[in-house]
């Protein structure tokens, strides 16, 4: 029998997790226990829901015609900020289909389409709920900060109880009244979720602390112009950075004697042609710089192209 978390534990639960929690006024006794004479509990599981609405913090909270509160346990905005508006039984999860059920159950890989024929149980006793403030219709994107929030959210809560991925769910898959929340891949949630549970709570996958060595380093940075079509013969992208300096130093030396030579020949020529007569020194040196002037132009962009 899986307990609820105290008020206290489901806090540190959430925050061990990476969660970034606020406390609504009041939220610790912000139940439906005591009006539906039912307690929370055992729980099995975690719920997805959507709001369909903006600024709904208040009505997750506090309910809606028809709908008293708490609607979830928690309330998730685009900013990623979680906030607790229950520990006790709350109005989110309504009948679930005993398909469905059962195979958060047994923590099924597969999660059935949910049969209203298969009978139903209460699930606003056995499952935690989040809803995450989005219009469901498709359009209205999860920032990434939102998202990655809610699968904390639910990994935390699975970690805190030992359970696997497979005891996440969507509305969608336990409702028996065609429910269609939450707007994205639940197979796609719970894959994430499952990488966070196979790593400790405090995992980051965007802060890794390991710094890539020099070739790697090299290989990343280089590896593609390495292997161009423009680079010399018998080149891999396994060089190194050293590699890849002498290559181009190599090509530099090569340049700087390719004008060295071009400029022993402008001076010969326009000593020949000054003892010849005829035209003058400096319109030979003219001509013959211009012409330096392009080949090394050209040098360059053979450089450019092939580093």
């Amino acid at each position: 029998m899986a307990t609820p978390l105290s008020p206290d534990r489901l806090l540190a639960v959430l925050r061990a997790g990476g969660v970034q929690v606020a406390e609504h006024a009041g939220w610790r006794t912000n139940e439906r226990d005591d009006e539906t004479g039912k307690g929370f509990g055992p729980v099995y599981g975690v719920l997805i829901h959507h709001t369909v609405s903006r600024s709904s913090l208040s009505v997750v909270f506090g309910g809606r015609e028809g709908l008293p509160g708490p609607l979830a346990h928690s309330h998730l905005d685009k900013s990623g900020l979680c906030t607790m508006v229950s520990a006790g039984r709350a109005n989110h999860a309504g009948l679930v289909a005993v398909n469905a059920y059962q195979a958060v159950l047994a923590e099924a890989v597969t999660h059935p389409a949910p049969l209203k024929s298969s009978g139903t149980v209460d699930g606003n006793d056995a499952f935690y709920g989040i809803e995450i403030e989005n219009l469901g219709d498709g359009d209205d994107p999860y920032p990434s900060v939102q998202y990655s929030a809610a699968v904390r959210w639910a990994a935390s809560l699975c970690r805190a109880y030992g359970w696997s991925a497979d005891s996440v769910v969507g509305h969608k898959e336990t409702s028996v009244e065609g429910k269609i929340d939450p707007s994205f891949s639940m197979a796609e949630f719970r894959t994430d979720v499952a990488a966070r549970l196979a790593n400790t709570a405090d995992w980051n996958p965007n802060e890794e602390d390991d710094m890539p060595t020099a070739d790697e380093i090299a290989k990343a940075v280089w590896g593609y112009q390495l292997t161009s079509p423009t680079a010399p013969a018998g080149t891999d992208p396994e060089r190194t950075a050293g590699t890849f300096l002498r290559y181009t130093d190599a090509k530099h030396a090569a340049a700087t004697a390719q004008i060295g030579a071009l400029q022993g020949a402008v001076t010969a020529l326009t000593e020949a042609v000054g003892a010849a007569g005829g035209i003058t020194a400096e319109q030979v040196q003219a001509a013959a710089t211009a012409g330096a002037e392009a080949a090394l132009d050209r040098l360059g962009d053979a450089l450019t192209e092939r580093n």
